[in-house]
């Protein structure tokens, strides 16, 4: 068992006030694996404080000092990045021979590419008789989720750093064990004293501290709409600036002209990525109405394609005509299993609490009328917080399931009778974060994208960019991350109105 006993402040590992800990559990095992101390109020105020400390000094340090920095952070995490995927594996849920490529080497090439991004940024521009300079925007709390622990750490204190803001971290008590990583890495690059600051925690105690102290610039945010609507209300009693990624409930349209087998197949991919523990996942997938048979059938192989099938064959997939009878064997969970395990393909989700969540709704589904196609609330494992892969079908789009973020392997087929009938059913939701467009015409998708009111769209497949902006529209969120564009979030304009015009 890992015992963390103390906190990163001003430069320096801090005992607690209080002796009160909080468990990380393992969710393959459901044993505890690790304690972390749990802040009080004090440990909040004390971190704030060491920031504003520290801003004046930080701020005011060129960039390519700063860049050097960053670099020493990514080299010393490149050096502990299979301890990173291990400890996220064990955290999440996820299989450990996609979490080094998914939660780890991402986020440390960011760290890099933040050192290389500020060496270049434009930080003033002539207008006119006035020069206008970027600055940062002061102390930045920085509140992470669970799902992908290290990733959100990183596209936040990263940036923030970068832009010369000094931070508070207080990381998700589910999966909080990386960011101890990650502050025994910066406390060994010499990061002078408290530009990053990091406390374990509750939001309810804590992280109403950060998010409401006059002393904090900006915060950070990502988790759910409930917790980001809170954020939001308490940082605006002094008025400062918030960046919230939330929720989603993202739309993956298939056009008459798709390739259907490849379109279903990255859809449930997209969906069922971290055992459907992400905000932008794919979890309505739109066909025509003509082709939702077809659809239905495709969906349930590749889902079932999951679990079902010899451990030791990574091709297994099913055919249709065999679905009933392998069903069964998904029941019993041939495959799902223990995230360490090469064969894994899906692990399990985060906590009890989630697992439960996710059931329920499956059964509410289920209540409701909606069509099973594969899977259902039943458990696959004896042990370990697992969710069989599920698919529904439904003409109702306006289903519970089809309009709530669901925050597992579940998904929703819904066809649509037109173009246009699609693009109406991809918006109709509160949120707007990821999304796919799936056509035989490339420019067609495009057109299609284009209207879909949403941060980000995925056409025919398109990969991840991790340069591109990465953000929601209506309550998914405010603000954007990654690359350039998460560099400018922490920054602000200024001003500076000269006797007369430059030349």
């Amino acid at each position: 068992m890992t015992q963390t006993t103390q906190f990163y402040i001003n430069g320096a590992w801090v005992k607690p006030s209080q002796q009160s800990q909080i468990d990380v559990v393992n969710s393959h095992t459901e044993q505890v694996i690790a304690r972390i101390p749990e802040a009080t109020v004090q440990e909040a105020e004390q971190a704030i404080a060491a920031a504003r400390a520290a801003f004046d000094a930080w701020s005011q340090t060129p960039p390519e000092v700063r860049a050097d920095y960053l670099q020493k952070i990514a080299d010393g995490l490149k050096a502990r990045s299979e301890e990173l995927a291990q400890t996220i594996s064990d955290e999440v849920g996820i299989p450990l021979r996609v979490s080094g490529r998914l939660q780890v080497s991402g986020p440390i090439w960011q760290w890099g590419n933040y050192a290389k991004i500020i060496q270049s940024f434009e930080w003033q521009q002539q207008v006119g008789n006035s020069l206008v300079v970027r600055e940062p925007i002061g102390v930045v709390a920085c509140i992470t989720p669970w799902n992908f622990p290290f990733s959100q750490i990183t596209l936040k204190v990263a940036a923030a750093l970068a832009a010369g803001c000094t931070v508070v971290l207080k990381p998700s008590e589910v999966a909080p064990i990386n960011a101890f990583i990650l502050a025994e890495v910066i406390h060994a690059a010499g990061l002078p004293a408290g530009v990053f600051n990091m406390i374990t925690g509750y939001g309810p105690v804590v992280g109403e501290v950060l998010a409401s102290h006059p002393d904090v610039d900006m915060v950070s945010f990502t988790g759910s709409t409930r917790a980001g609507k809170r954020v939001a209300e308490l940082a605006a009693a002094s008025v400062k600036r918030v960046a919230l990624e939330l929720g989603g409930k993202s739309a993956s349209v298939i056009l008459d002209d798709a390739d259907f087998e490849k379109a279903i197949k990255g859809t449930v991919g997209a969906c069922f990525l971290n055992s459907g523990q992400t905000c932008s996942a794919h979890t309505r997938m739109l066909v025509p109405h003509s082709r939702v048979e077809e659809a239905k059938a495709l969906a349930k192989r590749f889902a079932d394609g999951y679990t079902v099938g010899d451990p030791r064959a990574e091709s297994t997939r099913l055919r249709v005509e065999e679905a009933k009878a392998l069903a069964k064997r998904f029941a019993d969970g041939y495959t799902v299993g223990d995230p360490r395990a090469e064969s894994t393909r899906l692990g399990p989700l985060v906590s009890a609490v989630q697992r439960d969540r996710v059931v329920s709704l499956i059964e509410k589904g289920i209540e409701n009328g909606m069509e099973l196609v594969t899977g259902g609330p039943g458990a696959p494992l004896p042990t370990g917080f697992y969710v069989k892969p599920t698919v529904f079908a439904t003409n109702d789009s306006k289903a519970v399931l089809a309009q709530e973020e669901i925050f597992g392997p579940v998904l929703t087929i819904i066809p649509y009778q037109d173009e246009d009938d699609a693009i109406r059913i991809a918006n109709d939701s509160i949120y707007g974060l990821g999304g796919a467009v799936w056509s035989g015409d490339e420019d067609r998708a495009v057109r299609v994208a284009r209207r879909i009111r949403t941060g980000q769209v995925d056409i025919n497949g398109g990969a991840f960019n991790p340069l591109a902006p990465f953000g929601g529209y209506k309550q998914s969120g405010v603000g954007r991350e990654n690359g350039c564009y998460g560099l400018e979030e922490y920054l602000q304009f200024k001003a500076l109105q000269m006797t007369s015009a430059a030349a």
